[in-house]
């Protein structure tokens, strides 16, 4: 081992002492900035990890609409099907219905699920907490798990729904409500969607919108390890121009983008914890300098070079870092593997579980964590660490022996 790394081990721990303050203020400033990275990366990646599966599972990756109704859908779906890289499509009526229970009403999302193809785009028999999804049919409704709870309606009661068509028809005929039966109860887990979503067949949805044979869209399903753009751009290649394919990132760019941009800007701001912590490990470093003046003047009459004795100062900061970003990672994903319990924990103090999830739309605070923000952080701490040692290195290097040995 090379003496100025000896040396600079053992200024940071020296043998048979007390962990020394100067290592540990250091240390755990670097340690703290780099937990706040894991921990806030980790938190906003579960946020775009977790809309990005609930929009896959529940309308697949890819989305066909058109600039009106899409017609002849079944000619539509065996078109797609045919494309190399599809798994499934399955065409979809959606809408906003008024619903009725005990004089309670919602107005709730519809959703016309065309039940023989389905499954192979959309698992939603996964979701199903109560009844079963093969009991839907043309007289009955699945309810999210909020909207059930909110009218207050029981598997097998008579839910009573108000169509659009009411409010447009100008002559004398009267339309009165459809009474259907509620067969079961879907929680995906995502707020917005369990509080206010009706799913129906596709039949019903067409009957109650009007559409006749026309439906509002199709979800594509795409093979694993197919890439989706390639196969948009198959299936476009095969549609009219009327009706376009966008993959799911192109349908929600605009969420996405301001996604992106908050998990950026907290990058941004929390990087300044570690700067800060670079620059706090860069001032003890210069006191250290100060400190030990005339051992550095002492090393340089034995023979050391000025490179060395910079080496031996800036393999400071290089330790300080190194060891803050080990105990940072393990303390931020420490924190993250126990997120909800202390979520928990303070919501229960602050009586906020109801706002969080309003707000946040989820029920549970996700996490994940890419392995490409885990080297970002790791690169940023051990680079601002090792630029904290340059000046102290720079400084201790330019003392020259004799000046050195003569100070007090």
């Amino acid at each position: 081992m090379p003496w100025y790394l000896y040396l600079a081990l053992k200024q940071l721990f020296p043998t048979g002492r007390r962990f020394p303050f100067f290592t540990a203020i250091s240390t755990l400033s670097v340690a703290l900035g780099v937990m706040l990275l894991i921990v806030v990366l980790g938190v906003m990646g579960g946020f775009g990890h977790q809309i990005r599966r609930m929009i896959v599972d529940t309308e697949g990756e890819i989305q066909i609409k058109a600039r009106g109704l899409v017609g002849d859908y079944r000619a539509v779906v065996q078109r797609v099907e045919r494309v190399p890289g599809v798994a499934g499509a399955t065409p979809y009526a959606a809408g906003i219905l008024m619903v009725q229970y005990q004089n309670k009403p919602a107005f709730p999302q519809m959703r016309g699920l065309d039940l023989p193809s389905v499954d192979r785009v959309v698992p939603l028999g996964k979701f199903v907490t109560a009844g079963s999804l093969d009991a839907l049919d043309d007289d009955s409704v699945i309810l999210s798990e909020g909207l059930a709870e909110s009218l207050g309606i029981p598997v097998g009661g008579t839910l009573e729904i108000y169509t659009p068509l009411m409010l447009a028809r100008k002559d004398v005929e009267v339309i009165l409500p459809h009474s259907v039966r509620v067969v079961g109860v879907l929680r995906i887990g995502h707020q917005q969607l369990d509080s206010s979503t009706v799913y129906c067949t596709l039949r019903l949805a067409q009957d109650l919108y009007g559409l006749v044979r026309d439906v509002h869209g199709l979800n594509v399903r795409v093979q694993p390890g197919a890439d989706e753009d390639a196969v948009v751009a198959r299936i476009n290649a095969l549609l009219p121009p009327e009706v376009r394919a966008f993959s799911w990132r192109d349908s929600f760019a605009d969420f996405l983008w301001v996604l992106q941009l908050e998990k950026n800007m907290m990058t941004f701001v929390l990087l300044f914890v570690v700067l800060v912590a670079a620059f706090l490990t860069m001032s003890l470093l210069l006191v250290l300098v100060l400190k030990k003046t005339r051992e550095i003047g002492l090393l340089g009459a034995l023979g050391a070079s000025r490179r060395q004795i910079a080496l031996c100062f800036c393999l400071q900061g290089v330790g300080i870092g190194v060891v803050g970003t080990a105990a940072g990672l393990g303390l931020g994903f420490t924190v993250l593997h126990f997120r909800n319990d202390l979520v928990r924990a303070l919501t229960h103090l602050t009586g906020g579980q109801e706002l969080l999830a309003r707000f946040y739309q989820f029920s549970e605070l996700p996490a994940h964590l890419a392995s490409r923000d885990v080297v970002f952080i790791v690169v940023a701490a051990l680079l601002l660490s090792t630029l904290a040692g340059i000046i102290p290195a720079v400084m201790a290097a330019r003392l020259k022996p004799v000046e050195a040995l003569r100070s007090e």
